[in-house]
């Protein structure tokens, strides 16, 4: 992997004898409208500390050449200090000025300063996303973040150009065809938070002000931008109304006004994440501009993010994790507090806890169960585990858990808990223990045990009823059975279901307690009437999954669409998926769910789920021998759903897609095509741009469109969405040479941008291609360690787990993942992590086969 891998131990022993004063960063970017420059000049001045004079420390850069280093006033020999990822320093001084001038590279890869050229006007874009520890790619630095420091930027760029970065700018010198960006400087952050966007982009701008306690008026100017050729698409009304909502509930619920002056959300193309918490200058990946409709889901998607990353100005950024074993205590936190966010700042997106049960709780309960899962709190050696570490458990476990504790301990001591923490520890470093401690002083609550069970074991509980009731059908004992290591402490809620006179299944007791140990008495219910349905955890108050008694799964067979409570019935959505998962449900079973009650579901953000997972119950878990019938199952659903949706409404969008995904036969393809000429039409059905390419999709997977045909779209849309959903398209036909491309261009050459990486691997991996992508297994297996070691860990990646055979779902692919596992001990760690996850994935379906197959 190119680039040192910094050590846990490393960091601890630099940040021991040094401490930054400052940084001077000065990045001139003006060759970056030349296609032909591949680097840009960067000059970084930092004053530190050293506590041990005479000692040798290093800095970090990675870049194709270092012009000079001085140290102190003295010149360095470059060839002789600069490895390539380092710089040596020896004999430091008590105080120290270091300057480092060097060529730094521009980036494809979306890690460093990263240039984008658009292809609808010819424009040239820049953005930095660094985290965990790319800022050494544009300025050398001590890439930690428990090294903190105040940063003062200055940019030298194309005079038409604008440039952002984490502070206001002071002044923007012209001097012929460039002009240079003075910036202030920043309060201390860490180097991973720094950031610098420049371009021609768009940019609307807004005001939020708020009078304080102590009668002053806190002023925070605000900019939303984009490129400008997406600038019709824009709705930054929409974007700057959740920003305020969330300016006004932050600043009520943390008691702490926002410290980084302005708060700039910048839209930025190809990027590799969401979003990123950069104080005062937060990036998005701009497919967050809508230029097609979209369902609710997904602005409430965006209204999430914007919130999380938002929480992060708090808890992340004035409040720093020292290590990144202590990742959760920024991340975790702000993916609760997007969901908390959205209901408690009074948004009209009301459905956050629904979506955050089923969507984001899937992805925890997948990763958790891993064999490579790992506690909230883990133990990251190096900046390989850092990256991957980005995962299901750091976000939706950490925010899961999180939830339940603030029902364990009272929203009002949590948060008074959180105000306590900020003020302590503003603009410094912290680990777990330090906001143990405020929590603690706030709830009166010893929270030592509760994070021994939570934060520092991993694993997912099991949670099932047991239910004995006399010879009149009443309730004589109700029990939760806990299974599942470590045993935890959870509190939850039992909802009992009856169906009322219109033969909905709604709720007519719910009892909270406490569940401890393998066995808990759920109290007060001897006597009651057995129920249709017992839903455990009703009200997703805890983390877990759970099971059913076999009269309530046998009423979720017969009626799960009629539960009354959307959030409920998502639960139990949850919940069957679950089972499916684990082979205990047969997919075909889960699949007939599906067909008889997806069309009834209300919740847009759960149909959406509910289309993602049959899909992949149908790829994955179902039996080769079911899957036919699975197909014809699943396309005959989504078109008679397509019909009967509203028009014009979400419903009937997502049933659009949900047919481009599932087409079977020559109805659903002959209809595809016809909306696409236009000689076919659905009743309020917009077939706009986005739609249209996921209908060429589903044509040229079945092997129904031609090459000339998807060159003829993308003259229609000819831009960087188009151009990466052609190379989607071209890469899924159903040929030898398509794959035989795809594969190529991504393995024999690293010129791919990441987004088109991305694209071309998504077309290769077609589930219905399974014979065509069979012999690239061996292939793969030889040839991953060298993309570990030579591509970016970015793009590595996606290689890795991308180019995975997860679709040649047999014993073979089984037992080749286990060879090289066996013959490859030495693989660096964060690469045998990923490969073995694709091969828990792989046993996973196996056994969920067998299951469907029984």
């Amino acid at each position: 992997m190119p680039g040192k891998n910094l050590s846990r131990e490393e960091a601890q022993q630099r940040a021991a004898i040094l401490s930054v004063d400052g940084y001077r960063v000065h990045l001139d970017v003006t060759s970056a409208v030349d296609p032909a420059a591949a680097t840009f000049r960067s000059t970084s001045t930092i004053a530190f500390r050293c506590s041990e004079p005479g000692a040798a420390s290093f800095a970090d850069l990675l870049a194709p050449a270092v012009r000079s280093v001085t140290l102190n006033g003295t010149a360095l020999d470059p060839a002789e200090v600069f490895d390539g990822t380092r710089v040596r320093l020896a004999g430091l001084a008590a105080e120290n000025l270091l300057v480092v001038e060097a060529d730094c590279a521009y980036s494809r890869t979306g890690e460093g300063l990263h240039r984008f050229v658009d292809p609808v006007d010819g424009e040239t874009y820049l953005y930095t996303h660094y985290e965990p520890a790319d800022a050494r790619r544009v300025f050398a630095n001590f890439e930690q973040p428990d090294l903190k420091a105040p940063f003062t930027f200055t940019v030298t760029a194309p005079a038409a150009w604008d440039v952002y970065a984490n502070a206001v700018h002071t002044e923007a010198a012209e001097d012929g065809a460039a002009r240079t960006w003075e910036f202030a400087p920043t309060r201390p952050i860490s180097t991973y938070l720094t950031a610098v966007v420049a371009g021609p982009y768009h940019v609307e701008r807004d005001h939020y002000s708020r009078e304080l306690e102590d009668g002053s008026t806190l002023e925070i100017p605000l900019a939303a931008t984009c490129r400008k050729s997406l600038a019709k698409y824009f709705d930054a009304d929409e974007i700057f109304t959740v920003t305020k909502q969330g300016l006004d509930f932050f600043h009520t619920e943390f008691d702490y006004p926002y410290p980084f002056g302005k708060y700039d959300q910048c839209f930025v193309p190809e990027y590799n994440i969401g979003a990123m918490e950069n104080p005062g200058c937060v990036t998005f990946r701009e497919e967050f501009v809508f230029r097609s409709k979209v369902t609710e889901a997904a602005y409430e998607g965006r209204a999430n993010v914007i919130l999380h990353e938002m929480a992060h100005m708090w808890f992340g950024d004035l409040v720093t994790m020292k290590w990144w074993d202590d990742l959760w205590l920024k991340e975790s936190f702000a993916d609760f507090m997007g969901s908390y966010g959205l209901i408690g700042a009074g948004t009209k997106y009301t459905a956050a806890w629904i979506t955050f049960a089923n969507r984001r709780k899937a992805w925890a309960y997948r990763q958790d169960q891993f064999p490579t899962t790992h506690p909230i709190t883990a133990d990251i050696r190096d900046l390989e585990d850092a990256k991957l570490n980005f995962d299901g458990i750091t976000y939706a476990k950490g925010a899961s858990v999180l939830k339940q504790l603030v029902a364990y301990v009272g929203a009002d001591a949590f948060f008074e808990g959180a105000r306590q923490y900020f003020k302590r520890h503003a603009f410094g470093n912290t680990v777990l223990d330090d906001l143990l401690v405020a929590l603690e002083e706030t709830s009166g609550r010893d929270l030592r045990s509760w994070a021994a069970a939570w934060l520092q074991t991993s694993g997912v509980n099991v949670l099932t009823p047991q239910l004995t009731v006399d010879a009149e059908g009443r309730i004589t004992e109700l029990a939760v059975l806990q299974d599942g290591e470590p045993s935890r402490p959870h509190r939850i809620a039992v909802g009992l279901y009856e169906r009322d006179t219109d033969g909905a299944l709604v709720r007519t007791e719910r009892v909270e307690l406490d569940v401890t140990g393998a066995r808990t008495v759920v109290d007060g219910l001897a006597g009651k009437p057995r129920p249709a349905l017992v839903l455990l955890n009703d009200d997703d108050l805890t983390y877990c999954k759970v099971r059913f008694d076999d009269r309530s799964l046998a009423t979720l067979r017969e009626g799960l669409g009629e539960i009354s409570a959307p959030l409920s019935r998502a639960l139990a959505w949850s919940a069957v998926w679950n089972l499916t998962r684990d082979g205990l449900m047969p997919t075909r079973d889960y699949l007939d769910l599906v067909d008889r009650f997806a069309g009834t579901e209300s919740d847009i953000g759960v149909l959406q789920s509910l289309h993602q997972q049959s899909r992949a119950a149908l790829d994955l878990y179902a039996a080769p021998e079911h899957r036919g019938e699975g197909e014809r199952l699943l396309a005959a659903c989504a078109l008679r759903e397509l019909r009967a949706a509203e028009p014009g409404s979400d419903h009937q969008l997502a049933w659009a897609r949900f047919l481009a995904q599932t087409a079977d036969g020559a109805e659903h393809l002959q209809l595809i095509e016809g909306l696409l000429a236009g000689s076919a039409r659905i009743d309020g059905l917009t077939v706009d741009q986005e739609l249209r390419w996921s209908l060429w999709l589903a044509l040229a997977s079945a092997g129904r469109a031609t090459a000339e045909q998807l060159d003829g779209e993308l003259e229609l849309d000819n831009t960087a969405s188009g151009r990466q959903h052609l190379t989607h398209c071209l890469a899924a036909l159903p040929t030898p040479g398509a794959k035989a491309t795809a594969w190529a261009a991504v393995m024999d050459s690293d010129e791919l941008p990441n987004a088109l990486v991305e694209a071309q691997i998504a077309g290769f991996t077609q589930a219905g291609q399974r014979e065509l992508t069979a012999g690239y297994a061996a292939p793969y297996f030889g040839v991953i360690e060298e993309v570990w070691a030579q591509r970016s860990i970015e793009i590595a990646m996606r290689i890795v787990s991308g180019f995975f055979p997860r679709f040649q779902t047999d014993e073979a692919t089984l037992a080749a993942t286990d060879a090289w596992l066996a013959g490859h001990p030495q693989a660096a760690p964060a690469l045998r992590r990923l490969v073995l996850e694709c091969r828990d994935d792989l046993a996973r379906a196996l056994r969920a086969q067998a299951a469907d197959r029984a």
